[in-house]
């Protein structure tokens, strides 16, 4: 009978991971097509159960008829609508981003919030919207946990926390601050290639020898 193997401690377990993942994604970042942070801001709203592919499809033609949050937050539902309708819950997102729209104008100057408790306030922006704006148009410290993050991230063993805000306090606590973003978008890239949903390819993934999920499995 095979020894089973001790399994590595946290913080240990987590420099292993971010080594690994730099090793084989060092050029990780958002696949969304974005020039500001405006863009980023609709963008990352309309990628909530869809695709980022099927939001880059849209965006070009979205930003020439809206190029300003000005635009945004004026604009006739049904008008917007017709520019998202490839786009999952298409009205509700056109609801959520009009409507955003008037509170940037109004209340931040035609900005968008650099910083996260103004960021959630908006319609349509949650935790992990709130973070990708904040580290990949701001360039400040951010961890964002979407489903691939949280996916991988529990099967690996670096988290294990039952909800979203409970893994990104989880990861934030064994991966230094300067590393966040990075290890967010190499997560996704992990999760997209490798670690999918329903059914992982342990045989293809780099981490076999210090991953939870596949211990338990035995694919080492």
């Amino acid at each position: 009978m095979q020894k089973k193997q001790k399994l590595v401690d946290g913080n240990k377990l987590a420099k292993i991971v971010r080594q690994k993942l730099a090793d084989h994604y060092p050029n990780a970042k958002t696949s969304l097509n974005y020039e500001n942070p405006y863009q980023l801001f609709v963008a990352t709203v309309l990628s909530a159960q869809t695709t980022d592919q099927q939001v880059n499809k849209i965006t070009a033609a979205l930003f020439n008829a809206f190029p300003k949050v000005d635009d945004l937050a004026t604009a006739e539902p049904e008008i917007l609508e017709s520019y998202l309708k490839s786009c999952g819950l298409y009205r509700h997102k056109s609801r959520f981003l009009i409507a955003a729209g008037k509170i940037i104008v109004e209340h931040h100057g035609g900005k968008i919030p650099d910083n996260f408790y103004d960021l959630i306030k908006l319609p349509g922006v949650g935790r992990k919207t709130a973070n990708v704006i904040i580290s990949s148009a701001f360039g400040k410290p951010a961890l964002a946990v979407d489903t691939h993050v949280f996916r991988v991230s529990k099967r690996i063993g670096l988290a294990g926390a039952g909800d979203v805000a409970g893994v990104e306090e989880q990861l934030k606590a064994i991966i230094p601050e300067e590393e966040w973003t990075a290890t967010h978008h190499r997560l996704i890239r992990l999760g997209r290639s490798v670690c999918h949903a329903r059914k992982p390819a342990c045989h293809e993934c780099f981490l076999p020898a210090v991953c939870c999920y596949a211990r338990e499995r035995g694919n080492l």
